[in-house]
């Protein structure tokens, strides 16, 4: 298919266009930073639609409901790998912990223009890279799990430290999924399940998807293994929608099965004593909301009829 043109620019470079042309109409509101922005009142109103739309879609689940802030406390993510596999996308958070001479000492390198950083120290808290990641060590921390296992609704900020131009690739966004825990059976119905519902979500929205089989971005030589047996194994699938580029599409949604990952970090039990699988759908919900408005147009107000309907229906 092809992309909807967008403004004249003097950059080739189709992401940089598209942010210009967002930034132009309100939509996105620059701070200096690549990836960082502030939203608009009408952004806002196209990212509830989504996240409510994403309720409806699951509201017979009886999913429990939890929401974190965008922090996840040092000693978690330590556990989970992260850094193993992402050290490049992890963000952490440093604090000053001195006395008043050290203060005076970090206040006369800023005041040089050197590194102050030196004068910080780590904080008992790191930045969320993903919504579930919380949730994993509250369900462990409950003891075994009922038969049928666990079903969480989280919706949280993440932040991935990759800076860069594209609109889609926001250092700070917000992500919403369903997890599941439970066994191999019980994920397999739930990864049939929502391959389902997000295929029909995105013909409702009328928008050019396509479901791929895909891998995380791993870091370092090690990372292309891990990368490669993740495709091989279709551990994860990515709903892929062309927004700044029809060559390179942007994946907004992503269904991922972690097998006993989590089960083997934390003492996540079932009920007979076995390693719990667990699977999760996540909606990318700035790069859904950015893909409404790249096929679109910037008037939601004129979007088709069954689009608004899925986003805003009548009560």
């Amino acid at each position: 298919m092809t992309l909807p043109p967008v403004s004249a620019t003097t950059t080739p470079d189709p992401a940089l266009a598209y942010r210009d042309d967002l930034i132009a109409a309100g939509l996105l509101i620059p701070t200096g930073v690549d990836g960082l922005y502030g939203r608009s009142a009408l952004f806002e109103s196209v990212v509830t639609g989504l996240d409510d739309a994403v309720t409806r879609m699951a509201a017979g689940d009886g999913a429990e409901v939890m929401r974190f802030p965008p922090l996840l406390t040092r000693e978690a993510f330590i556990a989970s790998g992260y850094l193993k596999g992402f050290p490049h996308l992890a963000g952490t958070v440093h604090s000053f912990c001195g006395n008043e001479a050290e203060h005076h000492r970090m206040l006369a390198a800023i005041d040089r223009g050197e590194d102050w950083s030196q004068h910080e120290r780590p904080a008992d808290v790191v930045l969320t890279p993903a919504a579930c990641y919380p949730i994993y060590p509250v369900i462990a921390g409950r003891g075994k799990l009922p038969d049928q296992g666990a079903l969480v609704d989280v919706f949280s900020y993440c932040f991935r430290h990759e800076p860069s131009v594209d609109p889609c690739r926001m250092q700070m966004f917000r992500m919403r999924e369903n997890v599941r825990i439970g066994s191999a059976g019980h994920v397999q119905t739930f990864r049939d399940t929502w391959r389902g519902r997000i295929l029909g979500f995105v013909e409702r929205l009328a928008l050019p998807g396509a479901l791929d089989v895909a891998n995380d971005p791993f870091f370092g030589r090690a990372g292309k293994l891990m990368a490669e047996g993740q495709r091989d194994q279709q551990l994860k699938f990515e709903i892929l929608i062309p927004v700044t580029s029809e060559s390179n599409p942007t994946a907004c949604i992503s269904l991922n099965y972690h097998i006993t990952h989590f089960g083997e970090i934390w003492p996540l039990r079932m009920a007979d004593g076995e390693l719990p699988h667990s699977s999760c759908v996540a909606f990318g919900i700035e790069r859904l909301t950015l893909a409404l408005f790249r096929h679109h147009g910037f008037d939601p107000a004129t979007w088709p009829a069954g689009v608004r309907a899925e986003l805003w229906p009548s009560p």
